[in-house]
């Protein structure tokens, strides 16, 4: 008798993981790291459920075996593909049938180790989001649009600072440009799987450095009780010219087609005002680019200083940043946080 494993034993045994879960039920969410091997398409899988509804559990089996029956060695023979070596880890949503069908499967055809999750990807979620909930040593990077918080927080990286990414994590830059270039979002609740994830990686026994940023990233939520964190934690706010800044995102963006640029103006045109979006698509068009970014950076620094006046002043570090490059100001940055760290630091 193999008895499923709790979430913790589960993921401690460093197993490649499959979710035999339906195709949607995977693209929802999923232990980052598992691949999908679905029992059933999402089709066959709402079939099964309302025969269950319908008929019960006896009917449901039958349609489930007819089912399954003809994918069974593709079923082995993509296990054996992400686990050569015969060890691996099965789950589905509520560790029931799915999940304990396979891994009976995968014993027959000579896998020397298969564990079940206990209560599935339920009892996952539950620990993901218990993790966020938990204190956290976070120490906030902020600054207006433009800074260049991305290369800071990624340079902080390199210098072996501990660095959670949210907008790589969200795949979205912030803005309402911010999902240009980038592929499709994750969904929330798969977000809060990747942010588990990089959290767990790093472990809290040292500040974790974090972008200042809205809730909604794109279309991703950060969490409620880890954004109240964000919010209550120590902040540098990197203080760059406007000049300096409109440099830094015609350079980012610069690149990109005017289209889709122009889309992001059209987006956020009633928040511009009609005269202001109507200058700015005209710059476009003809190409002044700089003043573009210049017309974009005076209404998000007026919606960052709403947000900045909502924090703690004595949690508050102002980095001055003039003819400073991003790669100099995480140096600084990481002297800083050392400094804080050993309460030499005279604020924050």
């Amino acid at each position: 008798m193999h008895s499923p494993l709790p979430i913790e034993r589960f993921l401690a045994a460093g197993l490649p993981l499959i979710d035999v879960r339906s195709p949607a039920e995977y693209l929802k969410g999923h232990i980052p790291g598992a691949t999908n091997v679905a029992l059933f398409s999402d089709e066959e899988r709402a079939s099964v459920g309302t025969l269950y509804k319908q008929q019960g559990r006896d009917a449901a089996m039958l349609e489930g075996l007819r089912i399954a029956g003809p994918k069974l060695a593709w079923l082995v023979e993509q296990a054996r593909r992400i686990a050569p070596d015969g060890r691996i880890g099965v789950h589905c949503w509520r560790g029931g049938e799915r999940s304990a069908s396979v891994a009976w499967l995968l014993r027959k055809a000579g896998f020397n180790e298969v564990a079940t999750l206990e209560r599935g990807y339920k009892a996952f979620r539950e620990q993901v989001l218990a993790a966020l909930a938990k204190p956290w040593n976070l120490y906030v990077l902020g600054g207006y649009t433009g800074t260049g918080k991305t290369v800071i927080l990624e340079r902080l990286r390199e210098l072996g600072e501990a660095v959670v990414n949210l907008e790589k994590l969200a795949r979205h830059k912030g803005s309402a440009f911010g999902g240009i270039g980038e592929e499709a979002q994750p969904s929330t609740e798969h977000f809060e799987n990747l942010l588990w994830a990089a959290l767990k990686e790093l472990g809290n026994s040292r500040p974790i450095w974090v972008e200042d940023e809205s809730q909604m990233i794109g279309r991703a939520k950060i969490p409620d009780s880890f954004f109240a964190q964000i919010r209550s934690s120590p902040i540098w706010f990197v203080d760059m010219p406007l000049g300096q800044r409109a440099k830094q995102l015609v350079e980012t963006y610069g690149n990109y087609p005017a289209d889709q640029l122009a889309e992001a103006i059209k987006r956020i045109q009633k928040r511009l005002g009609p005269q202001h979006a109507k200058e700015a698509l005209e710059a476009l068009a003809a190409g002044n680019l700089r003043r573009v970014a210049e017309i974009m950076l005076v209404y998000y620094d007026k919606t960052y200083a709403r947000g900045l006046s909502g924090r703690n002043p004595e949690r508050t570090r102002l980095v001055q940043a003039k003819e400073t490059t991003p790669i100099e100001l995480a140096e600084r940055l990481k002297d800083e946080r050392i400094d804080a760290t050993n309460g030499t630091l005279d604020r924050i």
